[in-house]
């Protein structure tokens, strides 16, 4: 009898398995179908009964019935608790920044590496011609030996063929110290001799975009949350738990 019982519920597991997969095709060719252009990377039950949970390779998440008749663009939010509201969306957006940004190598980035040990870590998008930009990188050096390292990535606010794109450009060919000593030098107002090399300047630039930075400076914490604009050292190391 156990035997019987344990067979029937392997089998009902691998056509629940079977049917799940054929939902979630379904759902990535109803989506494609409307623009071939678009990617999805991942279809799963979304925590609403009833909806699937839809994540294109540009980062947006979009949420679907099962038969891809109904689309929501938007946040999703759950009220948890005495009247906590929590965005799920914004939940699931830190695990693809996550995920987005562990896929971008230390030599594609500008690092100012913690002073002794490191204790926490921030990413920032950033615009050398940003002035907010420049009152973070002031105290970057304050933020190094209270032990956070700095990752720069690029965000040239104006696009392809800006000024800051230029500066930007010839930042990112260059290498170790000097790349540091240019980007605390075009944060300090100076231009830059214009260098052309192949740089991740304007694809790190699309990848902020799907990644919800509308602005500069935008931060990154290693959880994936995005903090929008400026904050004093002292408060960045206290949200960063220091």
């Amino acid at each position: 009898m156990r035997a019987l019982t344990a067979a029937v519920l392997m089998v009902c597991m691998v056509q629940g398995a079977v049917a799940a997969d054929k939902v979630q095709q379904r759902l990535v060719e109803r989506i494609q179908s409307f623009d071939s252009r678009l990617s999805v990377e991942s279809v799963s039950p979304a925590p609403l009964p009833g909806l699937y949970e839809v994540v294109l390779s540009s980062g947006e998440v979009l949420y679907t019935d099962e038969r891809g008749e109904y689309i929501l663009a938007g946040e999703l939010y759950q009220v948890q608790g005495a009247g906590k509201l929590v965005s799920l969306t914004e939940e699931r957006m830190k695990a693809v920044r996550m995920q987005a940004l562990a896929a971008i190598p230390a030599e594609q980035r500008v690092v100012f590496p913690a002073k002794g040990e490191r204790k926490a870590h921030l990413q920032v998008f950033t615009d050398v011609d940003c002035g907010y930009c420049r009152k973070l990188h002031s105290e970057v050096a304050k933020l190094n030996e209270m032990g956070i390292q700095v990752d720069y990535l690029a965000f040239p606010r104006a696009g392809a063929g800006s000024a800051a794109e230029a500066k930007m450009s010839a930042i990112w060919c260059a290498q170790g110290d000097e790349r540091r000593e240019l980007m605390t030098r075009a944060k300090n107002g100076e231009n830059l001799a214009p260098v052309k090399c192949e740089n991740p300047v304007m694809e790190q630039f699309a990848l902020g975009q799907q990644l919800g930075v509308t602005g500069t400076p935008a931060l990154v914490l290693d959880d994936g949350r995005l903090l929008p604009g400026y904050l004093p050292a002292e408060q960045l190391a206290r949200v960063l738990g220091l």
